[in-house]
């Protein structure tokens, strides 16, 4: 399914800043010095499992749970 990678992240952003705007902003340049661009997905992005467990570790570290609500 294309866009998983879009979804990861979206709800890293989401779940860490809730609702703050500068959480989102720092959350998103915290994934970009982790090597993972925000901008760069799209719902057409390819599924890449490699670079969704890479996202799934980062999560972990900021303490965020990808689990669906």
């Amino acid at each position: 399914m294309a866009g998983q990678i879009k979804c990861l992240v979206d709800r890293i952003v989401e779940r860490r800043a809730k609702g703050d705007p500068l959480l989102v902003e720092t959350t998103r340049a915290k994934l970009i010095f982790k090597g993972i661009n925000p901008e760069a997905y799209t719902t057409t992005s390819p599924d890449d499992p490699l670079l969704e467990e890479k996202i799934r570790a980062i999560a972990a570290q900021l303490g965020v749970s990808l689990e669906p609500v």
